[in-house]
């Protein structure tokens, strides 16, 4: 029998969106409704369902992943694995507050600042940080060469335009969202799906673009080559930790 999965989540929860869907996949799987073994809905269902967009179903699913409670198979869908502990009905995982946002949400809000703080920072930036800029980007292709995952000067490159904006609110708004990337489980089961240079070969050719509109003190061109790189960076991640069809479209925020 078909069940209404939006009557199934709690949204007066105090919870973020993802926790709220993860939770209410949770208690279908306490109460039998999915057992050991079983598949649960495909992603495209249950966004559908909850009217919420895909991004927030894989954050959910990443969430019930880190629990243990499921296993991803790409290709194939999300199965139980470990049935949740009926002595608690809801088992939050245990993320403190800076690494409890989603990372679709947390690349989102990326884009939005560091774009615009790009576009800010083309008019504002020195000389010494155009240098840094261009060591940090050179260091990125050192590593990418030698195959090394070392993703710090690509922290470095990022952090170094928000502080070229001249503006430390700005610049210190943008280290709090690194640091909640760095400190999140979340992101690293994500991007632990990086199994390819090709990736990385296009993050860098972006890093170029960026700090060529910088060079030329380019806002807009700042603007938009920032944009694009954060959106080929939530594709890719999409489109690694797909967890349904094969031949998903790879559409992210409805």
């Amino acid at each position: 029998m078909q069940t209404n999965l939006s009557v199934r989540v709690d949204m007066t929860h105090p919870q973020r969106l993802y926790q709220k869907i993860g939770l209410g996949l949770q208690k279908r799987i306490t109460s039998g409704e999915f057992g050991l073994g079983d598949r649960l809905p495909p992603e495209r269902e249950i966004a559908e369902e909850l009217d919420v967009s895909r991004s927030v179903v894989r954050e959910a699913i990443i969430m019930l992943e880190l629990q243990g409670f499921v296993e991803v198979r790409k290709g194939s869908g999300v199965y139980v694995i470990k049935l949740p502990d009926t002595r608690q009905e809801e088992q939050e995982p245990e993320l403190n507050r800076s690494s409890d946002v989603g990372p679709f949400e947390l690349l989102q809000a990326r884009q939005v600042l560091e774009s615009q703080i790009a576009s800010f920072s083309a008019l504002n930036v020195t000389k010494n940080e155009i240098s840094r800029l261009r060591y940090y980007l050179d260091q990125e292709r050192i590593n990418l060469e030698n195959n090394t995952e070392d993703y710090e000067y690509d922290r470095l490159f990022h952090l170094t335009i928000a502080e070229a904006s001249q503006n430390s609110v700005l610049s210190d708004i943008i280290h709090d969202l690194w640091e909640r990337r760095n400190d999140s489980p979340m992101w690293q089961q994500l991007h632990s799906r990086i199994k390819s240079n090709t990736y990385r070969c296009q993050w860098l050719e972006d890093h170029e673009r960026i700090l060529l509109a910088l060079q030329k003190r380019d806002p807009d061109g700042a603007r938009q080559a920032m944009w694009q790189h954060i959106e080929n960076v939530k594709q890719t991640l999409f489109k690694l930790s797909d967890m349904d069809d094969p031949l998903f479209d790879g559409y992210l925020f409805r």
